[in-house]
């Protein structure tokens, strides 16, 4: 038998492909989970964008996870609408990006204006020095950005705020 509690336990721990230090719960790629009395698990997915090539591999991750948590079936719904922002990331994979090297968005309160995107205030996930260049708008994947830090001279990636 499987319970919705442990539904979002299985799929806390489906590394997402490209960043393997965040879960697809962390990314927020995970919109919604039901479970009805008969152990079958629908659940909705929003990619990080609509071409992401990592949303089959995905899928099957979920899939794989929650029959392995004792779904007897799994549906699984691509959501667009609304599509997913980097808001959706929570300040504690904000770090974990951090550490692995990668940029975290700025993320904005609740209350806060909205998102202005600007490159020369982009710390070094290394350093922290903000005396950084982007060298590329697209880093290895389309969801990131390449850049420089020219205190450090390390390169890094921005994840990037959408």
């Amino acid at each position: 038998m499987v319970n919705e509690a442990a539904a979002w336990g299985a799929l806390a721990e489906v590394l997402d492909p490209e960043v393997p230090v965040l879960s697809v719960v962390d990314l927020g790629i995970v919109r919604s989970v039901a479970v009805d009395a008969d152990d079958r698990v629908a659940v909705t997915l929003t990619p990080t964008y609509s071409g992401c090539p990592a949303t089959e591999v995905i899928e099957q991750a979920v899939v794989d996870a929650l029959r392995q948590a004792g779904a007897r079936e799994v549906a699984v719904q691509h959501r667009l609408d609304p599509p997913w922002t980097t808001d959706w990331i929570s300040p504690a994979a904000a770090e974990k990006l951090r550490a692995y090297g990668i940029a975290p968005p700025h993320l904005q309160a609740a209350d806060a204006q909205p998102l202005r995107f600007h490159p020369r205030s982009i710390a070094c996930p290394r350093c922290a020095g903000t005396n950084t260049q982007q060298l590329s708008a697209f880093g290895a994947t389309a969801c990131k950005a390449l850049y420089r830090c020219l205190d450090c001279l390390e390169p890094f990636e921005l994840f990037k705020p959408i």
